[in-house]
């Protein structure tokens, strides 16, 4: 029996012509659309600096350390809004961050095929939750009960120590730190999860093999994964940094510097939402913009640092 060679049928030039300039189309416009998104961000700092230049000539670096909110005299400083920022999202990292590391490995280590998916989709619903209401749950939930239980019994028992003392108004950065951590939960829990799984089962089925425990076998998984949940930790400081609605609801509102977590205090998203509309002068304007220019920069360092770190860990392990 004669087997005829197989016929290899090329396309014309007229075809391939016609097809390369499509693939050409096809990779210009997608390049200038992210050249357009990434335009937008260096437009938006931009014009927020150009906004902010009146109040940067005027108080320079002097702006970041001096506590002085005088819109009638016209001298601003906005030390009392960063420090109630970064108090208010570092209460929120520690409350948040065991729970975070603790629900993730439970997903994807321990939990049940069938009991896995629905956790983590009752965990990632968190994220979809709007910001205000979490604010109205704090105003009328989180805060009585600050005020009532955990305030008292925080400085009953734990007075003595500085950061624990207080008049326990409800209102404050303890509130504020809770109602973060319960936001910026499922933003770790799920990058958690998601780089502890992309681990190959090699090395889980190596350390079984070598006569590891279920928590031995764990720890190595989370020495492994130790950069992307660093990475996941920095996304969720980002976003307690970041958020407005539901702090200004419950932080008080109040422009000091208290060492004492049950006080009142103020943050750099929260002075935005509540006096913008107030600015009546260009000075007072340009102040809370550079303040928004402030909130602006930390947020895109800390989410490049964060995306940079969870690539890394998954690239490697993805090879």
């Amino acid at each position: 029996m004669k087997i005829e060679p197989p016929v290899l049928v090329f396309p014309s030039p007229s075809k391939s012509r016609n097809r390369n300039i499509g693939d050409l189309v096809f990779k210009n416009l997608t390049l200038v659309f992210a050249i357009v998104v990434l335009s937008l961000v260096f437009v938006m700092a931009y014009e927020m600096y150009k906004g902010s230049s009146l109040s940067i000539e005027k108080f320079g670096w002097r702006f970041l350390w001096t506590s002085v909110w005088d819109p009638v005299k016209g001298d601003f400083g906005a030390l009392p809004y960063v420090y109630g920022t970064i108090v208010s999202s570092l209460v929120a990292l520690v409350i948040a961050l065991p729970l975070s590391i603790g629900v993730s490995i439970f997903l994807s280590e321990l939990a049940p095929r069938w009991l896995e998916r629905p956790v983590s989709f009752m965990v990632e619903l968190l994220a979809a939750i709007p910001s205000i209401v979490y604010g109205l749950w704090g105003m009328f939930v989180l805060v009585p009960v600050v005020r009532k239980f955990i305030g008292p019994f925080i400085t009953r028992y734990l007075g003595f120590i500085p950061l624990f003392n207080g008049a326990p108004y409800g209102f404050g950065m303890l509130a504020a730190g809770i109602v973060l951590a319960i936001m910026i939960l499922p933003i770790i829990t799920s990058i958690s999860r998601d780089v502890m799984m992309s681990i190959p089962n090699t090395q889980r089925e190596a350390a079984f093999a070598l006569g590891a425990t279920k928590w031995e076998t764990t720890k190595i998984i989370l020495s492994n994964a130790k950069s992307g949940i660093a990475g996941a930790t920095l996304l969720g400081l980002g976003r307690a940094i970041g958020e407005t609605m539901a702090v200004t609801m419950v932080i008080g509102n109040m422009p000091q510097i208290s060492a004492h977590l049950l006080d009142p205090a103020y943050s750099m998203a929260s002075v935005l939402a509540n006096e913008f509309s107030e600015a009546t002068t260009q000075l007072y304007l340009s102040a809370l913009i550079e303040i928004g220019l402030l909130l602006f920069a930390v947020r895109i360092i800390l989410n490049a640092a964060a995306r940079l770190i969870v690539w890394s860990v998954t690239s490697k392990f993805a090879q």
